[in-house]
């Protein structure tokens, strides 16, 4: 039978390739002979169920135990019932029970119990029954919310004293957050901010990404399955592209091998592997598409916008910071502070943002492009100044991050200039109050350096000089566009204010300075 690269739920061993599930969770065993109950939280698409499931599998096969992992999920559908919640969930565990386990560790029948004590009444009488200790992980734990979310904890915590003959010897809650971030407000707006009602976890463990290794072998089990050859060079800029992050390890290998080189005799190459990058980024797979939907929840906003801005995070809480980081949107660089996770996050964070200021422009005439369909950049200024002195004012209503308004209606314009036929890189760093942009398109490169002009600050020419000519020294280039968008108070309208200068920096390199 053919296997395949896993984009869409665990992985299944006889039809997908995957590295051993438990690689990347060390530990676990000592904590069930500890008889401990443990948090698991990574970001979607990590491998947690595919690891867990594999860990219960291979318990209950030790003899040892009666392993099995149940999920939480269908009681969120009953967010005002605790007593269908409950019924809800306890019919899911009894399939998982009877999918996963044989017919002698199955469940005996659930006892007749009140609304907001059924699942310990459950747990007890099964840990009670069962021949062998009895150990449970409950996925997708952070799907429930609110007085379901803590009856469900307060249950877990009031038998825990009768583990292992009474209830279950070991546990694990298994989502995307850690046990402080669960939400329990109304709207989901606030967190329990303590581990308490489960203070009785031992530890909160995460699973890490693949290692570059570990890419190059999961990508080598495709050249064993079939011959068809990763480069080296494609293999190194997978990880770069995506840091080891497993659904876009995957992500890309199958748009790889399944539409772009589906001929396996064809050696596979980093122009693949960035082909793969943009239509991922383009059509918005799942993945990004669930991660791009947090972009609108406050506590991310207020994350997210300073980080794109180049401002400092001030006063944000830590608590609020290593949610994000949990979440797996952004990751504490020693150098740059909080950065997004990968190149790819990078990329999807902005494009996500800019989507409204880009689905409102209008038609834009494409006079930037030679006949021979070459990138003109000098008609491209032309074209930018025309574009922002008339549409300017309007767009940056359209943005839903006002720090970065103006930042978003130059990517949207853009990636109407590219529009396939080329790229635009970012690159962003915490408390640097800019943005770089690099517009690739056939040989033109061009770097771009935006700074905002705030309120009660110095004009930010001198700084915004020197940090451009280092980012162009960088990409090799002698020509770039220093972008001011002044938002001070009490201006002339844009389409009055906005100028351009050209200056030559001591390097030779010339400079168009843009101000509006």
């Amino acid at each position: 039978m053919p296997k395949w690269f896993n984009t869409a739920g665990p992985c299944q061993a006889d039809i997908h390739y995957m590295l051993s599930p438990l690689g990347r969770l060390p530990k676990l065993t000592r904590l069930i002979e500890q008889r401990g109950y443990f948090v698991i939280h990574a970001p979607r698409q990590t491998g947690k169920t595919t690891a867990m499931l594999a860990l219960a599998q291979q318990l209950t096969a030790s003899g040892q135990y009666t392993a099995v992992m149940v999920s939480a999920e269908v009681g969120a559908a009953f967010s005002q019932d605790l007593g269908a919640a409950e019924k809800a969930m306890l019919g899911s565990w009894r399939d998982s029970a009877e999918d996963y386990l044989p017919e002698e560790l199955h469940p005996p029948e659930w006892p007749d119990a009140d609304p907001g004590v059924r699942l310990k009444a459950a747990l007890r009488v099964w840990a009670k029954t069962s021949p062998r200790p009895l150990v449970v992980f409950i996925d997708e734990i952070d799907a429930l919310q609110d007085e379901i979310l803590i009856s469900v904890l307060r249950q877990l915590r009031s038998g825990y004293p009768q583990r292992p003959q009474k209830f279950p010897q070991a546990l694990a809650l298994i989502g995307v957050r850690d046990v402080r971030d669960y939400k329990v407000a109304s709207g989901g707006s606030k967190r329990l901010n303590t581990s308490s009602p489960f203070n009785i976890k031992l530890e909160s463990l995460t699973m890490r990404n693949f290692t570059a290794t570990e890419v190059a072998q999961l990508y080598g089990q495709h050249t064993t399955e079939t011959g068809q050859v990763f480069s080296p060079e494609a293999v190194q800029r997978s990880f770069e592209l995506t840091q080891g992050q497993p659904w876009l390890v995957n992500a890309l290998a199958k748009q790889i091998v399944e539409v772009i080189v589906p001929d396996q005799q064809e050696a596979i190459t980093t122009n693949h592997v960035d082909q793969a990058k943009e239509i991922l980024i383009q059509r918005q797979d799942t993945h990004l598409d669930s991660l791009a939907s947090l972009l609108r929840q406050e506590p991310v906003r207020c994350i997210i916008e300073p980080i794109l801005a180049g401002l400092d995070l001030g006063d944000i809480p830590n608590d609020d910071r290593q949610f994000l980081v949990d979440l797996g949107l952004v990751v504490r660089d020693p150098t740059r502070g909080l950065t997004p996770a990968n190149p790819i996050y990078r990329e999807v964070l902005p494009r996500v943002l800019a989507s409204g200021p880009q689905d409102s422009l209008p038609v834009i005439k494409p006079s930037w492009l030679t006949p021979e369909g070459k990138l003109n950049p000098e008609q491209l200024l032309t074209a930018f100044l025309a574009f922002w002195r008339q549409h300017g004012e309007p767009l940056l209503k359209s943005a839903p991050y006002h720090e970065i308004a103006p930042h978003l209606v130059l990517m949207a314009f853009l990636h109407r200039v590219v529009n396939g036929g080329g790229t635009v890189e970012r690159e962003y760093a915490i408390g640097s109050d800019r943005m770089d942009l690099c517009l690739r398109y056939g040989d033109v490169t061009l770097g771009m350096e935006l700074k905002v002009w705030r309120q009660g600050r110095p004009d930010p020419i001198k700084a915004g000089l020197e940090q451009l000519e280092r980012y162009l020294a960088g990409l090799g280039v002698n020509r770039g566009w220093l972008v001011i968008f002044d938002q001070r108070q009490g201006l002339p309208p844009i389409a009055e204010r906005t100028t351009i200068e050209e200056v030559m920096m001591p390097s030779e390199r010339t400079v168009v300075v843009i101000r509006g």
